[in-house]
Order: structure tokens, then sequence, then C-alpha cells
């Protein structure tokens, strides 16, 4: 490999690692605005495992704004990130597939001090499987599938 080639190799990374962050921040902050700018217009999320919905990111991200209410703390810690690019023959850009396992810590909303510190009375962890494609706008997520492993619940 060339430095240039590795360099550029090395910037992808650090733009799909971004993008993964910025993922998982905009689901926790509550964020749909970025959520939804996150993905290609035809990208899609599943959420199934986990309980939830798979479709359009559009109405995926409406799911979760209504259903994510329940909790006042949300806080995804995404790890060992496995990256591999390459090229799709029908697609004009690159494209990436990542692998990424989480732990997902959430708090209860109360309707007292939701702000209050505390302990999250939900955790769950699984691993994330991304799709991703390189656009004129940067790198965005093409599918998101959820594969919740295993859940502690309140009590």
């Amino acid at each position: 490999m060339t430095q240039r080639v590795e360099l550029a190799t090395v910037m992808d990374r650090l733009a799909v690692d971004e993008l993964v962050t910025d993922y998982a921040t905009a689901v926790d902050d509550g964020d749909w605005t970025a959520y939804r700018g996150l993905f290609t217009p035809d990208g899609r999320a599943d959420y199934r495992s986990a309980g939830g919905v798979e479709g359009e990111a559009e109405n995926v991200a409406v799911w979760l704004e209504e259903n994510l209410r329940l909790f006042a703390m949300r806080q995804h810690l995404i790890v060992n990130r496995r990256v591999r690019f390459g090229v799709l023959d029908q697609d004009t850009g690159d494209t990436a597939r990542i692998q990424a396992d989480y732990v997902n810590p959430m708090r209860l909303a109360t309707g007292q001090d939701d702000a209050e510190a505390g302990a999250p009375d939900f955790v769950c962890g699984g691993r994330y499987s991304f799709g991703l494609l390189r656009t004129d706008a940067g790198w965005r997520v093409r599918e998101v599938v959820v594969r919740e492993k295993w859940r502690r619940l309140p009590g």
C-alpha cells in the first residue's frame, strides 16, 4: 500500500467511527433530526431483537422518539468496532461494514426530578451491525441492525 492509500484508509476509519459515535449520541440525547441525518435516503433500521420495529429510518425515528420517552437517561457505550471496507458494483461510492458491541444503561423517567443522578434501572447489551455508504455528504448509514443479547430489568 502506498502512503496515500494508507492515509485515506485511516481517514475513512476515523470518519466511520465518528458516524457510529454520532449515532449513539443522537439516540442518547433524543436528537431525532440528527438521527435522521445520519442515514442515506433509503436507510433502514432494525430494532426487532430489542422489542422494537424495523423499517425506513424516518419511521423508526418516530417510533424511537415515542418509546424512548420512558427513559430519562440513556447512554450507549459502543466498543469493539470491527470495520471492513468494500465496493459494491451497483454503488457509485465505497461501502463499509461495522460490527460493534454495545452496553446501554438507561434510567426510567419517574416524572419527578429526572435530572437527579441515580443508577440505571434497565441495562441491555448486544451487537450493532452497520452497513455504511460513502455519499457526497460523507459516510451515511444505509442500514443498522440491533442484535440484543441480554438485558437486566428492574427488580
